[in-house]
């Protein structure tokens, strides 16, 4: 089986500004903030991006790197609206097209499935056809004559994705709760990538966990990064939890003050430090106060 390894250097390395650019995960859950960061490092721009909004949007929408966002919401969980996400939003630095969550969904099986759109019960009768005037309507050609939301396919140009666990060839394991959807992320793009955890071989995927947790399938996968610590700082269960201190500090500092210390390195290494020096930092402050 072929070896899609690569770095987080290589993969952004296949990317260009003005892509469409899908980003797995669910809000602050099991986002590939590494892969993020590489590509805030290598000056992509103008992106669409696509995505159960979390920090992902708000890192690159701070950064003034997206031209439009879709998403369903931004949230940081714990802190209801990302508030990078919403200076952003505030001041019209990006087109906003807002679908709500199952057609954003159907939108991306569609796209899965090539097809260029599928009907879908969601949002008739609510905003969101109101705020989305290029929404369609199709009829249902049987005797029933069933109006339905004609919810367009996501397509994307390139995915990325985080997993527990993932071998060379790149099937990808989730551990945690929930998939996610990253499986229809990475069936929806043209090419996907998947930073794991950790790396291991084929045989012990299927070691920690059920079968079913074996989400990805190496047909749908273009290259595969070892990145420990690489959804930080949201949460990729049961590796770690949401750095919940950290995220605070994120959502309560400014984006120069935040950019400066924590994303100006030249490596996913120098953040990961960066960010142990923050927490050593607090330690020593909590220490001092006892």
């Amino acid at each position: 089986m072929t070896d899609k390894t690569m770095t987080p250097e290589d993969v952004v390395g296949r990317l260009r500004s003005g892509m469409t650019l899908g980003i797995g995960g669910w809000g602050s859950r099991r986002k590939p903030m590494a892969l993020v960061r590489a590509v805030l490092r290598a000056g992509l721009t103008d992106l669409t991006v696509v995505s159960y909004g979390g920090p992902d949007v708000g890192l690159l929408a701070a950064a003034g790197r997206v031209r439009r966002l879709v998403a369903p919401f931004a949230t940081l969980d714990s802190i209801p609206l990302e508030p990078h996400f919403r200076a952003a939003r505030q001041c019209a630095a990006f087109e906003l097209t807002e679908l709500d969550e199952a057609m954003f969904m159907w939108g991306l099986t569609a796209a899965a499935h090539r097809l260029p759109f599928l009907p879908v019960r969601t949002a008739l009768g609510s905003d969101v056809m109101r705020v989305n005037p290029g929404l369609r309507t199709v009829v249902s050609p049987y005797g029933d004559g069933e109006e339905f939301v004609a919810a367009p396919a996501l397509r994307l140009d390139a995915a990325l994705v985080h997993m527990n666990r993932a071998d060379p060839s790149g099937n990808g394991q989730y551990l945690g709760p929930d998939p996610y959807f990253d499986d229809l992320f990475c069936e929806a793009a043209d090419a996907a990538y998947v930073s794991c955890e950790r790396l291991v071989g084929t045989a012990d995927l299927a070691k920690e966990a059920a079968p079913q947790t074996l989400l990805l399938k190496r047909h749908a996968v273009t290259g595969v990064v070892e990145a420990p610590n690489g959804a930080h700082f949201t949460s990729c269960a049961p590796d770690y939890d949401r750095d919940e201190n950290f995220q605070k500090l994120y959502a309560a500092t400014g984006w120069p003050e935040f950019a400066d210390r924590f994303l100006a390195g030249s490596d996913e290494g120098a953040y990961q430090s960066a960010v142990r020096t923050w927490h050593e930092e607090q330690t020593g402050e909590r220490e001092a106060e006892r």
